[in-house]
């Protein structure tokens, strides 16, 4: 805990990853704990994730699957803005000079119709698949990771006690 929180100081945002009793303070105090599910209880209560499996290859895919999110976020933002941005002057009458108008009925139908999509872009996340980053490893990294059985048998700081 006291690296989590020496880090800090430093105006670093802390990622800890752990599986023991010992990991489980660092846990809470890291801006992002991530517990190994095979670990114990009280670690992955005190954490903010909790990777089902005991394979830290699962890193790679939950940062994956936050930059999808990510990605769906900005996306959704764009459709929202778009139709608003558009929408909702034509709907009030602005572009009437120039004999641009649409009526209020056709403006709640686009209005519906943005929500929809926003709905549907952000149920493609139903469709994520994690690339196969064991492939993408060097052979003495996988071989280590299954010789271990993917889990994390030691700190990879500090002595066996952890942080």
């Amino acid at each position: 805990r006291a690296l989590v929180e020496t880090l800090q100081g430093a105006d670093a945002e802390v990622v800890m990853v752990g599986d023991g009793l010992n990991d489980a303070p660092a846990l809470a105090q890291a801006d992002l704990g991530v517990a190994i599910g095979a670990g114990a209880q009280l670690a992955c209560d005190a954490a903010d994730v909790v990777l089902c499996r005991s394979s830290l290859l699962d890193l790679l895919a939950f940062r994956e699957l936050c930059l999808a999110t990510r990605i769906a976020i900005y996306r959704n933002f764009v459709w929202a803005f778009g139709f608003n941005i558009i929408g909702l002057p034509l709907a009030a009458g602005c572009g009437y000079p120039w004999g641009i108008s649409i009526s209020p009925m056709l403006a709640g139908m686009a209005m519906s119709c943005s929500s929809v999509l926003v709905v549907t872009s952000s149920l493609m996340l139903n469709r994520f698949r994690p690339s196969a980053a064991a492939d993408d490893m060097p052979a003495s990294v996988a071989g280590a990771a299954s010789a271990t059985g993917g889990g994390l048998e030691e700190p990879l700081l500090g002595g066996s006690q952890g942080p």
